[in-house]
């Protein structure tokens, strides 16, 4: 049986840039999805989407079914009126190398509770 060739990339979709400290599956995942089919691969291999476990490892799930909160795209939510654009604020985080789950955790949290308290 033959199959043909072809190739990809692995990537968490968290390591892709944004503004609130990780990466989520908002404009930065369609743009690399863009650059992915302009650079000819046809692959795009993620880790484990669950809510991370200790020591925020995508391989330590909490939840076998559960969604990873960090991938909301939070523009979505204000486009959708469920949180206000100011409510985002200046909160853009600086540092580009890490995720600062201490941080970015409870700030879309928060964020995710005042959506879905307007969505219900």
């Amino acid at each position: 049986m033959r199959f043909t060739r072809s190739s990809g990339i692995l990537l968490h979709p968290t390591s892709l840039p944004g503004p609130f400290g990780s990466g989520d599956l908002g404009a930065s995942s369609y743009h690399f999805i863009d650059w992915l089919s302009k650079a000819g691969q046809t692959l795009w291999q993620m880790l484990p989407l669950g809510p991370v476990g200790r020591a925020n490892s995508p391989y330590m799930s909490l939840s076998a079914f559960g969604g990873n909160l960090l991938l909301i795209d939070l523009h979505k939510l204000v486009n959708n009126g469920w949180i206000a654009k100011n409510e985002l604020g200046d909160t853009r985080y600086k540092s580009h190398n890490r995720i600062n789950y201490e941080e970015v955790i409870p700030f879309r949290v928060n964020l995710l509770k005042k959506a879905s308290k307007a969505f219900f």
